[in-house]
């Protein structure tokens, strides 16, 4: 066991805390964390820290924050003075140059939300559901010049994908990647594994999405709608326009149902459910929220919007 290992790590977002957190718990010595500045956040601009921060404050490790990491020799210089045996990198959010990917003595590795080669890129968690995919998994890779290009060092068992949100899909894969990188490093670090190329000619590649991607086509059906809802709330945050303002909707499910009577984008209630007729079928609305409001179940919304039975959504 190489217990005594000196990692960076590199993370952002909260699906980086379960790695950080059982690498501490199973005493690898982590001599620095390295995360994105704080960001303002609400209507008050509240410098807020991201959750890697928070969770690396709370365990006593030290972090550091720099606004970018190419051509800064003064970060180069602090890294590399703490003689790091490996890298570790989940949902950092930026490109990590080779200065400093390659400062730790056995390379860097980077937990990644797919099973590659299949979504590199920003969003493999949102791509999957979009796509439809049965089924995802968890590749740890070694990083090399290029966005998840690097070669293969383990890949998790697949998990279904079907039916889950994006915030719970990540929750999952997040603990996943932290159960197979404490799994793998140890051997990784014993040099007891050789990484193997990916299969480039099987790549695909994902995108940032924008607020036009979340934007509702009621032509579409319920179960390519359900996908985007699934995939894109909480951010960009699926939406659709009522009275002049924006709808966002929130959660919602297929409803396989004959609605010929009504017009597509229109709001019905057929018994207790609230539903939108789509160009084939139907989708049912659980919560939503209306520009400047809090969400709310959709019942709760009807009863203080009465006009919004029988409205045509845009």
């Amino acid at each position: 066991m190489q217990k005594n290992a000196k990692i960076i790590f590199f993370g952002t977002s909260g699906f980086a805390v379960p790695a950080l957190e059982a690498l501490k718990k199973e005493g690898y010595d982590i001599v620095a964390v390295v995360t994105n500045p704080d960001e303002p956040t609400g209507r008050k601009k509240v410098p807020t820290p991201p959750p890697i921060k928070t969770k690396a404050q709370s365990l006593g490790l030290k972090v550091l924050q720099p606004e970018k990491l190419k051509n800064d020799s003064a970060l180069v210089l602090s890294l590399s003075s703490l003689g790091p045996d490996v890298g570790i990198v989940a949902a950092y959010g930026k490109i990590i140059p080779q200065e400093i990917f390659g400062l730790p003595r056995r390379g860097t590795l980077n937990i990644h939300p797919s099973l590659l080669p299949k979504y590199r890129g920003p969003t493999p968690i949102q791509t999957t559901i979009l796509k439809g995919e049965k089924e995802t998994g968890v590749t740890i890779i070694k990083i090399d010049g290029e966005v998840d290009h690097g070669p293969i060092v383990a890949t998790s068992d697949k998990r279904q994908a079907t039916q889950k949100s994006y915030k719970e899909l990540e929750n999952e894969l997040a603990k996943l990647g932290a159960e197979l990188l404490i799994k793998t490093l140890p051997d990784y670090l014993a040099g007891n594994i050789e990484p193997r190329p990916q299969d480039h000619s099987q790549a695909t590649s994902t995108k940032k999405f924008t607020r036009e991607d979340a934007k509702i086509d009621w032509p579409k059906t319920a179960e390519e709608i359900d996908r985007q809802i699934r995939a894109l709330n909480p951010e960009p945050g699926t939406w659709t326009t009522w009275n002049d303002k924006i709808l966002k909707i929130l959660e919602a499910e297929p409803l396989m149902t004959e609605t010929s009577q009504w017009q597509i984008g229109q709001v019905f209630q057929e018994e207790k459910k609230i539903a939108v007729k789509m160009g084939a079928d139907s989708l049912v609305l659980k919560t939503v929220q209306l520009e400047g409001k809090k969400p709310m179940p959709v019942g709760d919304f009807v009863r203080g919007n009465r006009n919004f039975i029988g409205a045509v959504l845009e």
